[in-house]
């Protein structure tokens, strides 16, 4: 009898998806330091000025793979908004969105939320990224910054359960108002059923799915 490796069953990969042929390494880009390159020296000057005092407002400055992140801090996120939108050199007038990201194994940071930045004016992009505990998943509302934020806060919320304090209407958005729990939490059991392959029986999601 032959046996078969690396298909359906396969575990200890990360692999949710039941095949078990990808695996991945986790990586993690450190802060940067100067010179940044490209527009990126130039954010950071007039955050600066800004803020004197930049480690109160900026955690760290990672550049990767050709983009800028600035890791801001909860309590001085508005701040940095209004002057990366207001500030004529920089011109950010535009937030493209709010993505929410969750890591179980990142104590007292698990929620992280990002917002990807336009400056039409200028034609830069960058990114802002804040991170909060799922114990106290609170981060101030951008609405009033980028209008368009509204939608994109609400699926955050709705997705994973982080609360943007000042939003003039957060609400679910894909669930229903009276779901529990938020559905791309990487925590949140997935249901299923288990499923016949030629022969083989692939486990419903919840019974294969691991993060250890």
């Amino acid at each position: 009898m032959s046996e078969q490796k690396g298909m359906f069953g396969a575990s200890g990969t990360g692999d949710t998806s039941g095949y078990g042929g990808l695996e991945r390494s986790s990586y993690s880009p450190t802060s940067a330091s100067r010179p940044y390159g490209s527009y990126f020296d130039d954010v950071a000057d007039e955050l600066e000025k800004a803020f004197p005092e930049f480690s109160d407002a900026i955690e760290k400055v990672v550049v990767d793979r050709g983009e800028l992140t600035l890791h801001i801090k909860r309590d001085r996120l508005f701040e940095v908004a209004k002057t990366l939108r207001d500030t004529e050199t920089l011109r950010f007038e535009v937030c493209l969105g709010v993505s929410g990201v969750h890591y179980p194994s990142d104590k007292d940071r698990e929620l992280h939320a990002v917002y990807e930045l336009l400056s039409m004016t200028h034609n830069r992009r960058i990114r802002l990224e804040v991170s909060v505990s799922e114990s106290d998943p609170h981060l101030p509302s951008l609405v009033e910054v980028w209008a368009g934020t509204n939608w994109h806060e609400r699926e955050a919320y709705d997705m994973f359960g982080i609360i943007f304090d000042g939003h003039p209407a957060l609400t679910r958005i894909l669930m229903p108002d009276d779901w529990q729990g938020y559905p791309q939490r990487k925590d949140y059991p997935l249901g299923g059923i288990p499923v016949e392959y030629i022969g083989a029986t692939v486990p419903a999601p919840d019974n294969r799915r691991s993060y250890r």
